[in-house]
């Protein structure tokens, strides 16, 4: 079974020149002076037992002004760490040769779905480079977390691919251990996150599928930085770019959606180490507002379309169900004011504003008539009609030179 591990790495200016308004916002990506995480992700690959599956680096700038910066520093990694795998680097310049090549066989109209900016497009080269590797599974990966288990690339393959009970494995998620090696996530609670109970919802979600039998269950929640996805499905489904956040649990209902299970398999994991977060607590919350608001709308968009099904949020309980409910308004007004009381105890008036300003932003995203679900439909089938053409004929050899040769 032909396998492609795909690991984006992210990189931003160097340290003293700070971010700009117009930079696209990643959770953590590392400075051009600094070495960040993604050589010790590569080192990490030498436990495995199995190294049959080619690996594709993802270099992503978050500024155009630095994107053939980003692409050499990566390359450099790459060429300084040993690593006894086929390894491809694709970054900007490579995508600009992409889209030079669909604009030369007829599918210039594609373009815009193969882009190098934002989570969920990012998740998207993910699913397409397999695809011009001619692989049957996708093993998506980031370069924050580190291989401690040798069978790993065997678990990949044990399930994908296969009916079980009737049930088609089309997906398979693992999971993320922690720092401390346990799957439970830990964090000191404060004041806003009675109201805010997204850590223990998902803490009640992880010990329902990750700390029970059996060992593969279908899961309301999957990890983007660990999951497997076969030809069948990434042919057919993408990421879905207007959710820029929790772009992997938008994808598993995405899937549910078009008629696929996704599965956890708990002997699945990876140990997730990644850099600290520096956005302010209002921020962190923001994009969670909009990606359950747009979640949400997808859900309550839903129309009966042939060959599609039907999906509540209820059958995505306890998490993230309980965030795409009648109640998220309310949860997220609560939570606001709770922290923005915080900050004006703390004398940070400006922050206390940012924080009651998500309460604005929840209602009017919830206000909006965008048929979130319509899109989907156009983007399925945009997506699944470049995956027709770019298999067809000469097409895919062109864009796997353009990946695979040495430069």
């Amino acid at each position: 079974m032909k396998t492609t591990m795909v690991i984006p790495s992210y990189w931003r200016r160097e340290k003293a020149l700070g971010t700009r308004q117009t930079d696209t916002v990643y959770d953590h990506p590392t400075p051009l002076d600094e070495d960040g995480t993604l050589a010790r992700a590569l080192n990490s690959i030498n436990i495995l037992d199995d190294k049959d599956f080619e690996l594709v680096i993802i270099a992503v700038a978050n500024a155009a002004d630095v994107e053939m910066q980003v692409e050499q520093k990566v390359k450099n990694i790459l060429l300084t760490t040993r690593v006894d795998i086929p390894v491809y680097l694709f970054s900007h310049s490579h995508l600009q040769r992409m889209h030079a090549c669909l604009r030369d066989t007829g599918g210039e109209k594609y373009n815009y779905l193969l882009k190098l900016s934002g989570y969920s497009s990012i998740r998207n080269l993910c699913l397409f480079l397999p695809h011009v590797l001619n692989s049957e599974t996708a093993v998506l990966i980031d370069d924050d977390e580190v291989f401690e288990d040798p069978q790993f690339i065997r678990k990949t393959r044990e399930f994908i691919g296969k009916k079980i009970d009737s049930d088609y494995i089309g997906a398979v998620a693992g999971y993320y251990l922690q720092p401390d090696g346990n799957w439970r996530l830990t964090k000191e609670r404060q004041p806003w996150m009675i109201h805010w109970d997204k850590l223990d919802r998902m803490n009640e979600a992880f010990e329902q599928i990750i700390g029970r039998e059996p060992r593969l269950k279908q899961t309301p929640f999957v990890f983007g930085g660990n999951m497997v996805i076969h030809r069948e499905i990434f042919s057919r489904i993408p990421f879905d770019p207007h959710v820029t956040r929790g772009e992997d649990i938008d994808y598993l209902i995405n899937m549910r959606m078009f008629g696929y299970k996704f599965f956890l398999d708990n002997t699945l994991a990876i140990k997730h180490l990644p850099p600290a977060k520096h956005h302010p607590t209002w921020k962190q919350l923001r994009e969670d507002i909009y990606r359950f608001v747009r979640e949400r709308a997808k859900l309550r968009f839903q129309k009966p379309v042939s060959n599609m099904a039907g999906i509540r949020a209820e059958e995505l309980d306890p998490y993230p169900g309980a965030f795409l409910k009648d109640d998220l308004e309310q949860k997220v007004a609560d939570a606001c004011r709770e922290l923005a009381e915080t900050y004006r105890e703390q004398g940070n008036e400006d922050d206390a504003i940012e924080a009651m300003r998500n309460i604005e932003i929840a209602i009017s995203e919830a206000a909006s008539k965008e048929d979130s679900f319509g899109r989907l439909l156009e983007l399925q089938q945009h997506w699944h009609n470049m995956m027709q053409l770019t298999a067809k004929g000469n097409v895919r050899p062109r864009l796997k030179q353009i990946l695979t040769e040495r430069t």
